[in-house]
């Protein structure tokens, strides 16, 4: 069993210090208002401030909290289910950043896979992803993979019944078995 596992919104909760520093520069924002996946589109942002300002928070990547507690155990115990690697999309020069973050979490995996572009995942071999975004969750679909989905506020509307839905990742552990 290969699983896939994401990195921002799955494992770090990246949104957090964007937010705060979102909200020092334009309207306030909070996390509950991130309805949709390009909610900067409500919001007149542009999408390539957006990305940049998130890139830069993972410099500072000690600032940003972890998705929930426990995930060191929980990522240990999907270890003993298969091969997990982290998975993730991102510019390539936050790749150490995230390294140093999963590690300063003990978060266990197999290898560490980064791609340009978030629906670029489900060409890879991987029999399980695990993401937040709604718009890999499909594509994931399309691809006749299986999709466990991090529950976050940008997708809720999401709600294909070849979908498994989690609200914390513990739950991935028996969806996994369970398949």
């Amino acid at each position: 069993m290969k699983i896939a596992l994401d990195v921002d919104g799955v494992l770090a909760d990246v949104i957090v210090p964007w937010l705060n520093y979102n909200n020092t520069i334009r309207p306030k924002i909070s996390k509950n208002d991130i309805t949709d996946w390009d909610f900067w589109k409500n919001h007149e942002i542009n999408p390539y401030d957006f990305y940049a300002e998130l890139s830069s928070c993972w410099k500072n990547w000690n600032s940003i909290p972890p998705t929930e507690e426990n995930l060191s155990s929980v990522t240990k115990n999907l270890l003993e289910i298969g091969q997990v690697d982290i998975v993730t999309a991102r510019e390539r020069s936050t790749d150490s950043f995230v390294k140093n973050w999963l590690n300063h979490h003990d978060i266990s995996f197999d290898n560490y896979v980064s791609v340009i572009d978030g629906p670029m995942k489900a060409d890879l071999d991987y029999d399980v992803f695990i993401d937040d975004s709604p718009l890999n969750a499909l594509k994931f679909l399309e691809n006749k993979k299986q999709v466990i989905l991090y529950s976050q506020p940008w997708n809720k509307h999401i709600s294909e019944n070849e979908i498994h839905r989690i609200s914390i990742l513990s739950e991935a552990v028996e969806k996994i078995k369970s398949v």
